[in-house]
């Protein structure tokens, strides 16, 4: 089924006061009612693009369509929507309940406030009965961010941010936290977007993956990015393992030779390496993971070779004929040519 657009951004710059060029994005387009990861490097922009995306802090250049209209101008009414939620959440001075509650009642969207309170406690996995009174200052960390959760959900917004929503919680926190998200979206259809190192979780809930690096889409879906240092060696670039390997890419004069990406579907999983052609790249590691890919319904196999992690996707059926499973011992075979400078 095809969903209407919910943001369409062309040409898209931002930059913070006599500072460098923080995001440059010539096309992004995200649908209503899907989940949309973002991934990147510490310092790729993903906070940034958030917050452009929350209405909470101006691109400087291009444009950005919120529901099919240029939002300049109701960007307060639009907030009414979209709703934000950082790492690092910090909840007012009273009672849990008023916490949730306060978003409504600015609103003045009272009705039923106990029970949509009571819904978005339980939907974070904390009993109303035990929370709803208890004090901000007797929170856990994790329960903080869960209380702040609740907060957003109860006003069942029409998009969801999230920045990193579970990096400082513990686990159990964490997994409730991504539950509750993916709550929202299947029973409101709230548009999420979530920027996270969870990059399995993303694999799972996902309908789109935008890997972001210096400001700029480097692909859509799990990407293999691979930093430098890369170095040229008897005609081709070379980045090292730790392990003693190495990933060779052609050389491509006008790049800056700082970071690549590899699409899983061109990385091979093989048992015997014997038959590969002499140029190709033959890595060998250990199977860390895997996931079940959402958006492509096929097999994502994290293998950890020396000190970078690689991922390759195939089918499920071809999974189960090469009896791979965490734990084994396998070759990754790609092109130099599948690697893609950035």
């Amino acid at each position: 089924m095809d969903h209407r657009t919910i943001y369409e951004i062309k040409n898209m710059t931002h930059s913070y006061e006599k500072g460098p060029r923080t995001l440059d994005i010539d096309y992004l387009k995200i649908c209503e009612g899907s989940v949309t990861g973002i991934v990147g490097p510490n310092g790729s922009g993903k906070s940034t693009l958030l917050r452009i995306l929350a209405f909470l802090e101006p691109h400087t250049g291009g444009s950005l369509f919120f529901d099919g209209l240029d939002p300049s101008g109701n960007e307060v009414d639009i907030r009414k929507k979209v709703t934000y939620l950082l790492q690092n959440s910090y909840l007012l001075k009273r009672s849990v309940f008023e916490n949730i509650a306060y978003g409504l009642r600015l609103r003045n969207d009272t009705n039923d406030l106990q029970e949509r309170v009571y819904d978005s406690l339980k939907r974070v996995g904390l009993s109303p009965s035990k929370f709803a009174q208890r004090l901000w200052y007797r929170l856990s960390g994790g329960e903080v961010q869960r209380v702040a959760l609740a907060a957003r959900l109860a006003l069942h917004p029409k998009v969801l941010v999230l920045d990193e929503p579970t990096a400082n919680v513990d686990e159990s926190s964490a997994l409730l936290v991504k539950e509750a998200a993916v709550s929202a979206w299947k029973e409101w259809g709230t548009t999420v977007i979530v920027a996270t190192h969870d990059l399995q979780w993303l694999a799972e809930v996902s309908t789109d993956i935008i890997s972001l690096f210096r400001g700029k889409i480097v692909g859509h879906g799990t990407e293999n990015l691979v930093q430098g240092p890369w170095v040229r060696e008897n005609g081709n670039v070379v980045r090292a393992l730790s392990d003693g390997q190495k990933i060779r890419a052609l050389i491509k004069e006008e790049a800056e030779l700082l970071a690549a990406t590899i699409n899983p579907s061109d990385v091979k999983v093989i048992i015997d390496p014997e038959n590969l052609t002499a140029n190709a790249n033959k890595i060998k590691g250990t199977v860390t993971g895997m996931t079940l890919e959402r958006a492509t319904g096929s097999s994502l196999i994290s293998v950890q070779t020396g000190d970078i992690i690689l991922k390759s996707r195939m089918t499920v059926e071809k999974t189960r004929d090469l009896q791979i499973s965490p734990a084994s011992e396998v070759t990754l075979a790609f092109s130099p040519e599948d690697v893609r400078w950035i």
